[in-house]
């Protein structure tokens, strides 16, 4: 009823307020991508419609009478190849500086081109690879303004049902995912993060300064290291160079202030903080944790002269968890008190902090492009858990933990393009840093045994790339050829930069006008995470030293493209990745491929580089740009994901979905309404069961709270299918000086509840809350199961205020 009465206010105040002024001169320049000189007399219009113009001598045009909203700009001139921009917000007093790179056509007569100005393919990565614009960022219904979430809705992505945004890639775990912003490597893109995965349940990264994504799921260029399932570059805004301007955001967790603007005559700036107000809301639902976040970016742009850019740029988060120990005050449910109860003996309490900063240097010729890059991030992890939460007596501490993870990073970038050739090389060097002071208890099938961790170490890894493209059979086929090696002094498993070289090859090769053949292969490394190489005992002896090594990774991909005009696109994909040395617990006896989707630390256990993996389908999208107010995609991936450990035995990753279908819809009416609309499906995804015996062991449970998995059965039990519908409205207003957008994002419309493991939980006495003796065996707690799932209809309304 809430939210019936929330939509039908939006609407009437769209019916009543309907205020905008057309009277918008939009500026911009049009220059050539390979020397970035001017492009003189291109045609420039705005997408879907006859306005436009055409550029000067100096590559500029004005286009007048520009409606506020959200558009794309078409550019064409003969001798390039067209471009639709990436989307652009446009409003009365906010008019960003628009700059449109074309690519110089082939001179090779009787070429075949095809029509594809709406999607960005590179000779690198001709399949595999798509482009978001601001508007998905925005708008993208179940996203509610997360970056993580709006990627969910790409092909071959799978989601984690509840409330955490993990990113599970063709049967890849969360932490084979690499993230860069504007070319500087940033570790850690959520609030909360997983330490040695990627996931979290709320992202850190403000769509307020994001211009677009490129990502990949195949097909990796040379110059980014480290990626296994993804890389994910995500692009900022630059800021305007004619005057402070501001945007206030509210949402369902938390407010934002954004600001861009001049700083000098060649510098722009744009910067952005946030505050969660997430504990207020929680407290307020009884829920029995508190979290709270804050979070702050910038991005700055000198121009030095007309071939010289200096960009720095800088995002970092502070996140504490605590537990409402005051949460059954009132509450009368025993069910309720009892998962509460559980909830609050199991989980600790968090403090996390984390930042990444940088800066890149750009020299531009007429041929080539030189850039030279510095950055530092580092992330601040630490936990506690007491026995009964009571912190007053030491004795009590049953874990405790305090990480740190520091990267110092160089990369030199070159770029030449001469003639049909493009070439690429580079070279990286980072230096290291990890430190560990941790104590808990590992369970066992006789009991707990106290461990000790006292890491301090510090390395450095290093990596060269190169990269060839070409066109040939005029401009029909596009070929590349990339290498990359990386090494580092951890070990001598790792210290010898013949062991990894990263081959990889692609093509793209044009059948028709409309049809597209496209192919890569290659074998990429990824570094096991800091946790695991730096788990030590309590004498700071490194314990994994002599046992882990790269985690390697083959892949195919093999697709088909048809483009039916320009704004439109279907393909069909292939893909297969073959994992070795991925590092294997020999305590727990389970691959880390399996580990990634639950809060905490992976990877800080004795490990062996010796599981092996396969992940294999196909992958179906049909994708519409925004034209004439309609846009989507329509994404469905066949996946079969499978690990082995110890034995040449392989069984269902935690990742092996199997069926994924992602449907994508929106729409744009008049009077500035926006609609969108996700569903989404999921065949049931494999878990691993309890082990009673250890699980019901005084001296364990004692010490963990929750049950102990056996993992000599795991992924043996298939949960049920997930399916989730989520509905976005939008309406904007647009005055002389400012404008207003409201929003109303539902998740889960139908309130789908899905199936989840059910928790392990041990009967307690009513009277005093003390677990309850096995009378069979005084040495156990009595156990039972709690039914669990997860869902529920979430709505969320929020305001942008620009001016």
């Amino acid at each position: 009823m809430r939210i019936r009465i929330i939509l039908s206010t939006i609407i009437a105040l769209g019916l009543i307020c309907n205020y905008s002024f057309a009277q918008i001169i939009l500026k911009g320049t049009v220059i050539n991508s390979a020397d970035k000189k001017p492009v003189p007399f291109a045609n420039v219009i705005i997408t879907g419609t006859n306005t436009g113009g055409t550029t000067n001598e100096n590559g500029e045009f004005e286009i007048s009478n520009v409606k506020p909203g959200y558009h794309t700009i078409t550019a064409s001139c003969i001798g390039y190849n067209s471009k639709v921009s990436d989307d652009i917000f446009i409003t009365s007093d906010k008019i960003p500086a628009v700059t449109i790179e074309l690519t110089p056509r082939s001179t090779q007569l009787q070429e075949i081109i095809i029509s594809k100005p709406a999607f960005v393919n590179k000779s690198e990565s001709p399949l595999s690879m798509r482009t978001i614009g601001v508007r998905e960022i925005e708008k993208s219904p179940g996203g509610n303004r997360d970056i993580s979430k709006v990627l969910q809705s790409s092909p071959g992505v799978a989601v984690t049902p509840g409330f955490r945004n993990d990113i599970i890639i063709r049967g890849g775990s969360p932490s084979e995912n690499k993230f860069y912003l504007d070319g500087i490597e940033v570790p850690v893109i959520n609030h909360f993060q997983t330490q040695g995965a990627s996931g979290g349940p709320v992202g850190i990264l403000n769509v307020d300064l994001l211009n677009d994504v490129e990502f990949h799921s195949g097909a990796f260029p040379a110059k980014y290291e480290n990626g296994l399932s993804s890389v994910i570059a995500f692009k900022q805004k630059t800021g305007n160079t004619e005057k402070p301007k501001f945007r206030v955001t509210g949402g369902s967790s938390d407010f934002g202030f954004t600001s861009d603007g001049p700083l000098s005559n060649s510098t722009s700036y744009i910067i952005s903080i946030r505050r969660s107000y997430l504990q207020f809301l929680f407290k307020t639902l009884k829920l029995p944790f508190l979290p709270t976040f804050s979070d702050a970016q910038f991005k700055t742009r000198t121009k030095l002269n007309d071939r010289s850019y200096l960009t720095l740029i800088g995002i970092g988060a502070i996140d504490d968890f605590k537990l409402n120990a005051s949460v059954n005050e009132d509450i009368t449910d025993p069910e309720k008190i009892e998962l509460n109860n559980y909830i609050l003996g199991n989980l600790p309490t968090y403090s996390q902090w984390n930042y990444a900063v940088g800066g890149s240097y750009q020299y531009i010729t007429s041929k080539q492009v030189f850039t030279i890059s510095l950055s530092r991030n580092e992330l601040s992890n630490s936990s506690e858990k007491y026995k009964n939460n009571d912190d007053s007596d030491l004795s009590n501490l049953i874990s405790s933990y305090n990480s740190n993870e520091t990267e110092n990073k160089l990369r030199f970038d070159q770029t030449y393009s001469i003639k049909s050739w493009k070439l690429n090389a580079g070279v990286n060097v980072d230096h290291v840093f990890f430190t560990t002071k941790s104590s808990r208890y590992q369970t066992t099938s006789s009991g707990a045994i106290l461990l000790k961790s006292n890491t301090d170490l510090s390395f450095i890894k290093y990596g060269l790339y190169s990269s060839v493209s070409r066109s040939f059979f005029k401009a029909r086929l596009n070929m590349s050829f990339g290498l990359r090696a990386d090494a580092n002094n951890y070990s001598r498993l790792m210290n010898n930069i013949i062991n990894q070289v990263s081959p990889r090859f692609s093509a793209s090769y044009s059948l028709t006008e409309k049809w597209e053949l496209n192919f890569s292969s290659g074998i990429y490394y990824q570094l096991p995470p800091y946790t695991a190489l730096g788990y030590s005992n309590n004498q700071g002896d490194l314990l994994n030293s002599s046992r882990l090594q790269y985690i390697s990774n083959e892949q195919l991909n093999l697709g088909v493209a048809y483009y039916p005009d320009a704004n439109s696109k279907f393909s069909i994909e292939t893909f297969y990745k073959n994992y070795k040395q991925y590092p294997y617990s020999l305590s727990d006896s389970v691959s880390l491929a399996n580990l990634g989707s639950d809060f905490g630390v992976i990877g800080s256990d004795l490990l062996s580089s010796i599981s092996k993996g396969i992940a294999e389908g196909i992958e179906f999208s049909a994708e519409r740009k925004a034209e004439n107010g309609i846009f989507g995609i329509l994404a469905y991936t066949f996946v079969y994901s499978r690990f082995s450990g110890s034995t040449s035995v392989y069984k269902p990753s935690s990742w092996d979905n199997r069926h994924i279908l992602t449907t994508t819809l929106g729409k744009r009416f008049n009077k500035n309404f926006d609609l969108g609309i996700r569903w989404r499906y999921l065949s049931g995804r494999p878990y691993t069961p309890y082990d009673i015996e250890k699980s019901s062991l005084k001296e364990n449970w004692d010490v963990r709270g929750q049950g102990i998995l056996d993992y000599s059965k795991v992924n043996s039990i298939r949960l049920d299918p997930f399916h989730q519908l989520d509905i976005r409205f939008d309406k904007s207003w647009y005055f002389q000086k400012w404008s207003l957008q409201l929003y109303l994002d539902i998740q889960n419309v139908y309130n789908f509840k899905s199936d989840e493991p059910d928790i392990l939980n041990v009967r307690t006495n009513n009277a005093d809350g003390k677990p309850i003796t096995d009378p069979n065996d005084s040495n156990r707690y009595l156990i039972y199961y709690i039914k669990d799932t997860s869902g529920t209809i979430l709505p969320s309304i929020g305001f942008i205020i620009d001016f």
